[in-house]
């Protein structure tokens, strides 16, 4: 279910600061037409950080109301009875599974992180996907944890954004009899990953570009890996553009350039500096993905 491109949906706010629900759906309506084979809502692009309980929950709710492709909903904590509230009403909502990340902060050990994640699976039947981003949390969670954890039956993948391709390839090799997915967490890593075992991409390109990250993904499926390594080069300023500064500010600058919905930011983030926006822009007139 959760192979393929995902995009990481950004929350459109407002002026006001209130979610732009109007403009969350086109959002969803613009990469569903780019062939993506599922969404993501409610993750760190969708700067779930400062999104209260209940806006956190109505986004799992309209997400399930008005997607037609599989449904990941980011519902992990620091606290663990937190992501147990969160992901119990994920299930309770529709979604199809639930993104967790790694407990941020706190810094559990392993035996710590097992029983994290084991005790959320207890509480819910839907597919979970672990989400392991060391740059965000703080900690790496280690191959051994992953590999344990996929043990479990409804923990079925890990977004992996550790960028330790030793790690990778043994994460890919060590869980291929497990029914167990490995997704890209980094848009720049992707080809590579694909094309060493891994199942798909959760990304924040596909915000943008959603129909030339799903070519990539079809060519290398299709095993025409030079096809996809073009597509890989073509994407990889877009890449690097959106990483200009802390995600997601320049990728909700990107969507308001080409006519969608990205709006403004939530403190503490801020906009884009002038010169990374002309950078920015001159990225996507290249890439030629102004509507």
């Amino acid at each position: 279910m959760f192979k393929g491109v995902m995009p990481a949906l950004v929350t459109p706010f407002n002026a006001d600061g209130s979610i732009n629900y109007s403009g969350y759906v086109e959002n969803i309506q613009y990469v569903e037409e780019g062939g993506v084979t599922g969404v993501v809502t409610c993750g760190t692009t969708g700067e779930s950080a400062t999104l209260s309980t209940s806006e956190h929950k109505e986004l799992i709710s309209k997400t399930v109301e008005c997607s037609s492709v599989p449904i990941l909903a980011g519902t992990g904590s620091n606290n663990t009875s937190e992501a147990v509230e969160l992901t119990v009403y994920a299930e309770d909502a529709g979604a199809d599974g639930a993104l967790l990340i790694s407990p941020y902060y706190n810094r559990p050990n392993n035996d710590g992180l097992i029983k994290h994640f084991t005790k959320i699976a207890e509480a819910v039947d839907f597919s979970l996907v672990l989400y392991n981003v060391p740059s965000r949390t703080g900690q790496d969670i280690p191959l051994e944890v992953i590999v344990e954890l996929a043990q479990i039956d409804n923990i079925v993948a890990i977004k992996e954004a550790c960028g330790d391709f030793d790690k990778i390839y043994n994460l890919i090799e060590q869980t291929k009899n497990d029914d167990f997915l490995v997704l890209s967490g980094e848009d720049p890593l992707t080809y590579p990953m694909l094309a060493s075992g891994a199942n798909g991409v959760i990304s924040v390109a596909a915000n943008v570009a959603p129909s030339h990250m799903m070519r990539m993904y079809e060519y290398i499926m299709d095993n025409d890996m030079l096809s996809a390594r073009q597509v890989h080069y073509e994407l990889l300023p877009l890449m690097d553009a959106l990483f200009l500064e802390t995600n997601p500010i320049p990728v909700k600058q990107a969507m308001d350039m080409i006519g969608l919905n990205g709006g403004p930011l939530r403190l503490p983030l801020s906009a884009l500096s002038q010169s990374n926006s002309q950078i920015l822009k001159e990225t996507l007139d290249n890439l030629g993905v102004l509507l």
